[in-house]
Order: structure tokens, then sequence, then C-alpha cells
């Protein structure tokens, strides 16, 4: 997904496999990314488990911008530089990739090419689903945009787990909760579109 990603923007991917679980491996693969590219990408390994060492390793080879966002997916997402390079480490779920990627990475990389239209672009439209209780992060919901007779409105897959990535290719965009809001159906929602955010 993440390759794939990338290839859409025509950058050049040096890809350096599955690197094992292991303090040592992470910090010799970081070190030859950043003698070997020009910014370094990893998924997986970001998160608080026993076996997730990129934290430890970027401080010491680096610099730590930041950990963690209140976002959802995606929570488990780092900022930093490895040796002077600049260092972006996506969580290890698929959908969590595919959000962090699309709103995150993707302008980030744009900016550094030199672009000046890079952030994506929003629209309000209706919500066709509801949830059932306010959340602790902003959430970025698979969703597609619908037309009927009645209008457009946005539904969302069923299942938002971070591990379901046929969840972003049955959407064409997020629908966007803020923090400490529900939704109920008809109210009007942010949603970006994948055109706005992918092309």
């Amino acid at each position: 997904t993440l390759i794939g990603l990338l290839r859409g923007l025509g950058l050049d991917i040096l890809a350096l496999g599955v690197v094992p679980d292991d303090i040592g491996a992470t910090e010799a693969a970081f070190i030859r990314a950043a003698s070997e590219a020009d910014v370094v990408l990893s998924s997986g390994g970001v998160s608080v488990g026993e076996e997730d060492h990129i934290k430890a390793v970027l401080e010491k080879l680096g610099s730590l911008a930041f950990w963690r966002l209140a976002i959802k997916p995606g929570k488990p997402f780092t900022l930093g530089r490895i040796m002077d390079i600049p260092f972006a480490g996506l969580p290890g779920n698929p959908a969590a990739v595919f959000v962090t990627f699309a709103l995150l990475c993707r302008p980030w990389l744009l900016k550094m090419q030199g672009a000046s239209d890079y952030m994506p672009t929003e629209v309000l439209v209706p919500a066709g689903f509801s949830t059932r209780k306010p959340g602790g992060r902003q959430e970025y919901l698979r969703a597609r945009l619908v037309q009927s007779e009645q209008g457009s409105k946005v539904e969302i897959y069923p299942n938002q787990s971070s591990g379901v990535l046929f969840s972003a290719s049955w959407g064409n965009g997020f629908a966007v909760v803020p923090p400490g809001q529900r939704v109920s159906e008809g109210d009007l929602v942010r949603f970006l579109p994948y055109e706005m955010i992918l092309n």
C-alpha cells in the first residue's frame, strides 16, 4: 500500500523490506536508509510494545519531533530526523497507513518537493450515518459520497478497524468527526474526497 501511494507521487523508492523486531536490526536499517535516501518512511514499530524500537533508535541516531497524534486511526505516528534526514514513522495497521499517508505524509512530501498547493480540500456533506458516542480523538472514517434523488450524503464502511484495508478501497474519501462530537444522520460533516487528497 505504502509503495503504491509513493509511486503515485512519482518518487524513486528504495525498499529495504521487512526489518526484524530487533533494536540492532532496526538501527542498521535506519543507518542504511538515511545514507541512501533523501527521506525515510517506515511502517510499524512506532507503538508502545516491547518490540517497538523505532522511538529509541530515532532518539539515538537523530531527533524526535513528536511521537503520537490524537487521531483515529493513526495515533502511533512519529516524525523526526535520522542523521539529519527527514523521517516519518507510520503505524503498522494498513488502514492507518493509508490515512496517515494521505493526510500527513503526502502533503509533507509535496511541500519538500516545492509544491505550493499540497493541503487536502474538504467539502461539507450531510451524514448518511450516525455515531453512538463521542470519541477522544479526531476520527477519519473511511467513507463514500453517494448521490440519490434526495441529494448527496456520506456513508461509512461498517467496520472501521485500522486493520481492515478493504474499507479504504470501498470508499472514496474520509468523513471527519472531531473529538468530543457525536454525529446524527443528516448532520453536516467534513468530507475529504480521495480525488482531492491523492491526485
